[in-house]
């Protein structure tokens, strides 16, 4: 019986520390980020990709994001998306750049 309840208290535990911890790493994957947009790049009216440089309301840096996703590129080709517009952003890094999870105006669009 005594082994049981040790057992059990272990896997309680590590259940405990693997909540505390868990999503630790899964936040620090992902970047949150309100600011304006100060310049829009896109290669052409058929590209797939655009860059996107965001200053930071909080920090005041500047901030360059790829931008993958076809609803944001048709934003920015229709010009629903300009610079000045006040952002909300999610991203993350990989391999060194900033790629886009979420690329939504504040005020909804």
């Amino acid at each position: 019986m005594r082994k049981v309840s040790g057992i059990v208290l272990l896997l309680l535990i590590a259940a405990a520390t693997a909540a505390m911890f868990g999503p630790v790493q899964a936040l620090a994957d992902e970047i949150k980020l309100v600011g304006a947009i100060t310049q829009i790049e896109i290669s052409g009216p058929d590209a797939t990709t655009a860059t996107a440089t965001l200053k930071d309301n909080k920090s005041g840096e500047l901030v360059t994001v790829i931008v993958n996703d076809d609803l944001t590129l048709d934003k920015f080709k229709d010009h629903r998306i300009v610079p000045g517009d006040e952002i909300r952003l999610k991203y993350e890094v990989k391999d060194g750049k900033n790629i886009s999870k979420y690329f939504r105006k504040t005020a909804g669009c």
